[in-house]
């Protein structure tokens, strides 16, 4: 795996967890439920960032069937963020 690319999805990682911290950290001072939503949704985001290529390198998956995976679960991050925002 190429470092540039493995540095890209870290950043991604590390900034969609510290946005989950924050949001988390929102609620736990507001009580809002809204915001468990955000960071509940930031975690899938951020975990979704990285499983493509843990997929297919662990697993030796097809690159189609590993960004399936990852689509499914930044889709579901997206939701909860989706969800958060209609409340």
């Amino acid at each position: 795996m190429e470092a540039s690319f493995l540095i890209a999805k870290l950043i991604t990682l590390v900034l969609s967890l510290a946005i989950a911290y924050l949001a988390y950290h929102g609620y736990r001072r507001s009580g809002q439920k809204p915001m468990l939503y955000v960071s509940s949704g930031f975690v899938f985001i951020g975990a979704g960032a990285i499983c493509e290529g843990l997929i297919y390198q662990m697993f030796g998956t097809t690159i189609a069937s590993a960004a399936l995976v990852q689509a499914v679960i930044v889709s579901s991050g997206m939701v909860l963020v989706l969800i958060s925002l209609t409340k």
